[in-house]
């Protein structure tokens, strides 16, 4: 294989056929092609684009890199949800035991955040004793025990993926729909599953910032999903503002736990069962959504997800007793200063990409990959558009390692919100749904 004859290829527009894209991961993941020549290819198809046939079996070849997750026969199908990232995004973790609750199974590989956009693992790090790198057979193990494992991709598992995110996250390329379409289906496809539901974000703080770039991503993913025999669709949600009331991995843990526990923001709790209601009609246990919506909020309601929660964490070496000492604490960061209104009226604004930008530069999150993580640090008791606030109201609380760093964090964060004589118009959390046609 020529290398650079097919980067020159790309670079003028052509396209490339499935043979040759298997070649050109087989030969990268083998390291047998520089990372400066996979950057300019990387950098030509941000360019250039992908034909859909393109990023089929760059999808493809991506999956085949390495290692795929194998099941057992089982009635539970075998299901998954994946966010494209948000300020304030838990709901994978009251989810996966709630679809467990409801007889699937949840084979749920995630990953860290980076920037502003939390990550489902640094979340669950911050739980004592939680282990969530786990080995190829013990992922098999935990979900056909369990019903549910939250954990990183295997080194053995989809190799390629690791290698070509890093070269983009470092070129500037990350913003390419087939990329991201390549990146993300090839480990869903890895775990061997049955039906998809995709959480697709836009707004202030989504790597989609309107409506349309998110419509466009959601319906290339759910179509090659689907063509690939992953029954797919997706939710098209609103990220101007956080998602539930804390932002931050440790303060993100305790809100999940109180969704399962049913006292979670509202917010959460319509993404947690608006998730597992269409997962319940797509893979059949369910005709309708007006019958799976209510089959979910039963299960949530009786209180098995949350015992489900406790055995996950459990059998992925998590201290219960000591995750459950630090529930019962109010804070764990060592500085905790609140944010008032300075007048009554309502909030119309509260902007979750200034939220999560404060959680990151407070160690919250990452500008890196090697940056180190403070998990307790956050933002929490979040007002949200369209409540009443009375003059000297608690806006928020930001939890920092010492009350400088807590103090100028506020001086920020009162740019997030706005409050005005009369309620701002609600904008619908789930703005849309993207499925095959039928």
């Amino acid at each position: 294989m020529n290398f650079l004859s097919l980067i020159e290829a790309k670079r003028d527009g052509q396209t490339l056929d499935a043979t040759e894209i298997k070649g050109i991961i087989t030969a990268y993941t083998a390291g047998k092609i520089p990372d400066y020549q996979m950057a300019a290819f990387l950098m030509a198809v941000y360019f250039r684009g992908l034909a859909r046939a393109e990023t089929r079996a760059l999808m493809l070849a991506m999956r085949d890199s390495g290692e795929v997750l194998l099941f057992p026969d089982d009635p539970r199908p075998l299901v998954d949800k994946h966010s494209t990232g948000g300020v304030g995004d838990k709901v994978s973790l009251p989810l996966a035991p709630l679809l467990a609750c409801l007889g699937f199974r949840v084979p749920m590989i995630s990953g860290r955040g980076l920037g502003i956009t939390g990550g489902t693992l640094d979340k669950l790090d911050s739980i004592p004793g939680f282990q969530s790198l786990q080995p190829t057979e013990r992922i098999t193990e935990i979900v056909q025990s369990v019903g549910c494992v939250i954990c990183g991709q295997t080194t053995r598992m989809v190799p390629a993926d690791k290698g070509l995110y890093a070269l983009r996250d470092a070129t500037a390329t990350v913003p390419s729909i087939p990329l991201i379409v390549a990146s993300i289906l090839s480990k869903k496809l890895a775990e061997g599953l049955n039906a998809l539901v995709l959480d697709v974000k836009f707004g202030a703080a989504a790597f989609m910032p309107t409506l349309d770039k998110a419509r466009e991503l959601a319906q290339t993913l759910v179509e090659l999903s689907n063509e690939c025999g992953v029954n797919t669709r997706a939710l098209l949600t609103n990220m101007q503002t956080p998602l539930g009331r804390a932002a931050g991995n440790w303060l993100e843990v305790k809100e999940s736990v109180l969704c399962l526990e049913g006292r979670g923001p509202d917010d959460l709790r319509e993404l947690v069962l608006a998730c597992a209601a269409h997962l319940l009609v797509q893979t059949g246990k369910a005709k309708t959504l007006d019958i799976a919506r209510p089959q979910a909020e039963k299960c949530l309601a009786s209180g098995r997800p949350r015992e489900k929660w406790d055995e996950m964490l459990a059998a992925q070496g998590a201290d219960l007793a000591a995750f459950e000492r630090k529930l019962a604490l109010d804070q764990t960061a060592p500085a905790v200063v609140a944010i008032k209104a300075l007048a009554s009226g309502y909030v119309s604004r509260c902007d979750a990409r200034i939220l999560g930008e404060i959680v990151r530069d407070i160690g919250g999150g990452r500008f890196t990959k090697e940056s180190a993580i403070n998990y307790d640090v956050g933002v929490d008791a979040i007002a949200r558009p369209g409540e009443a606030m009375v003059g000297g109201g608690v806006l928020a609380r930001v939890h920092a390692a010492d009350h400088a760093q807590a103090d100028a964090a506020c001086l920020r964060l009162k740019t997030a919100f706005a409050i005005s004589a009369q309620p701002p118009a609600a904008e619908p959390l789930i703005a849309e749904i993207i499925d095959v046609p039928k």
